[in-house]
């Protein structure tokens, strides 16, 4: 194809910003056209008494979290550097969310993909009052919370909400995080976890019980939201 070639395409910043334009107000379709129960009722009360918080949840389940932010709640999101995460910033900006670059990581390459500039400018957010949102596994580690997340927790002393969102209707891709494409005029729920608090003197023991204790949240509050939705787990992958 030349110069016409699909990478080129993809990359070309016409085709990012005309995609996450067209995204955005697709996520904004199925919020608005969507059924959405919340659990608990009066969460908002307690995250703005809290707040700023660390919303947490799990890759590919992440498509609606524009929507978890309520005025006048200001919050921002960590978006990787890759190709793909120039569309989703788009997306999130179109959706009212500011961003903030860089990837999460396996506990062993810290400084590596702009893991260390992110880190920090997560930091200077929650201290600005900047609610934060990510995704708590880190890329192709589906499942697997990842160290930065509950380093971040420990450093700014601000608690972790597991957040889990489903619709009854929806798509799920077989990737590697098991993305969900969520579908309009749809039942849906988000419901938010009890939060999750590092000590500032956490030590290794306390941060993989941190760890450990943020994956089984998350793992009920998904479960949770998809009961709530009407969404059986062993449904079929598709509809």
């Amino acid at each position: 194809m030349g110069r016409f070639s699909k990478k080129r395409i993809l990359a070309a910043p016409w085709f990012q910003r005309t995609a996450g334009n067209l995204v955005a107000e697709y996520i904004r379709l199925v919020w608005k056209t969507g059924r959405f129960v919340l659990e608990p009722e009066n969460i908002y009360e307690r995250i703005g008494r809290e707040q700023p918080i660390i919303a947490a949840m799990w890759h590919g389940q992440h498509m609606l979290i524009p929507f978890v932010r309520r005025d006048p709640l200001r919050a921002k999101v960590l978006i990787s550097r890759h190709r793909d995460g120039e569309i989703n910033a788009i997306i999130a900006e179109r959706l009212g969310l500011e961003t903030i670059r860089g990837s999460g990581d396996h506990g062993t390459d810290f400084h590596r993909k702009g893991a260390v500039p992110a880190f920090m400018a997560m930091l200077a957010a929650l201290k600005n009052n900047y609610n934060i949102g990510l995704t708590a596994d880190v890329p192709k580690v589906s499942r697997v919370v990842g160290r930065g997340i509950i380093m971040l927790a420990r450093e700014s002393g601000r608690p972790i909400f597991p957040v889990g969102i489903a619709t009854r209707h929806r798509i799920e891709l077989n990737n590697w995080d098991r993305s969900c494409i969520n579908l309009p005029f749809s039942r849906g729920a988000l419901v938010i976890g009890e939060p999750i608090s590092v000590p500032g003197d956490a030590d290794d023991a306390a941060m993989e019980g941190a760890r450990a204790a943020l994956a089984a949240a998350l793992d009920a509050v998904t479960a949770r939201a998809n009961a709530l939705a009407g969404r059986a787990p062993d449904e079929a992958r598709r509809g």
